[in-house]
């Protein structure tokens, strides 16, 4: 009896080291297997118009193969948010572990707060910002694109990021911008989210301010039309211009390259989309450890 369970306990023992073994490498690293769901984050994002949540998490965990090929399991659950002040709210409150934005956006963010950071990333995504109008109007696109084309090759964009975004002060807010009434013009209205500082914002008094405001401006001047501004919520950016309650979207983004991401991700059938005005990094923000 002795003997057997001297030889039980050998064969425990050999099961056991044969265990240890299959999970850890030759120098005690982990192997790659799968990914518990503790290990996952959960990553909030702005609205796309042209892929669903479902989508673009399929979308992401193919980019994510690309960059870490070894990892079977895709690591990240990202979540839609209409408002960036939402996606702020959900980070604090631990529902998000993360939130996706432009670089700008996350310079102006951690500029205002003092327990957020810009996380560390191996991605190196670029988004072109667009307006966005009806395939039918294509009168006003090319409008829109001879214009656009006019202020990047004289310098006024230029110009304009400088004022608007790299010299704002991190105690200051966007300015606000007049938009000049042209008498007698054609008016079109601009469907604007104002929530996404120092591109996109509206004052708390309803004055709409920052970079964006400042292009439309110059815009209005080009083409000669006066500028409406409606306000619109991040995920009905696609459905104002189908119901004609808007005539441009300001903005939509475009993958700066598609080969990584998809190209119409934010431009669903029967919108058409103008040359960039403006380029930015994608980023990640996360509350300081």
């Amino acid at each position: 009896m002795q003997k057997l369970l001297e030889h039980a306990g050998f064969l425990f023992a050999l099961m056991a080291l044969i265990t240890a073994l299959s999970t850890t490498g030759c120098g005690g690293e982990k192997s790659s297997a799968p990914e518990s769901n503790k290990d996952k984050v959960t990553i909030g994002v702005i609205f796309h118009l042209n892929a669903s949540e479902i989508e673009y998490n399929e979308v992401m965990k193919k980019l994510e193969k690309s960059y870490h090929p070894s990892k079977a399991n895709h690591s990240a659950e990202y979540k839609y948010f209409d408002k960036v002040n939402d996606m702020q709210m959900a980070l604090e409150a631990g529902q998000i572990d993360m939130l996706s934005t432009y670089q700008n956006v996350a310079d102006y963010m951690i500029q205002r707060s003092d327990n957020k950071e810009i996380l560390p990333s191996e991605r190196h995504l670029q988004d072109s910002f667009c307006f966005a109008l009806r395939k039918s109007d294509t009168g006003l696109q090319n409008e829109l694109n001879k214009a656009i084309k006019a202020m990047t090759a004289d310098g006024t964009l230029k110009k304009l990021v400088k004022e608007y975004i790299t010299d704002l002060k991190s105690d200051e807010d966007p300015p606000a911008v007049p938009i000049t009434h042209i008498d007698g013009a054609e008016s079109i209205k601009v469907a604007v989210t104002g929530d996404l500082p120092p591109f996109d914002l509206v004052l708390p008094d309803g004055t709409p301010a920052g970079f964006s405001t400042a292009v439309l401006s110059e815009v209005s001047k080009r083409i000669g039309k006066n500028i409406e501004l409606v306000n619109v919520a991040g995920n009905a950016r696609a459905s104002i211009l189908t119901s004609k309650g808007a005539d441009v979207v300001f903005w939509v983004a475009v993958p700066k390259d598609s080969t990584l991401l998809p190209a119409n991700i934010d431009q669903p059938e029967g919108i058409a989309i103008s040359e960039p005005y403006y380029h930015d990094l994608i980023t990640h923000v996360g509350l300081k450890k």
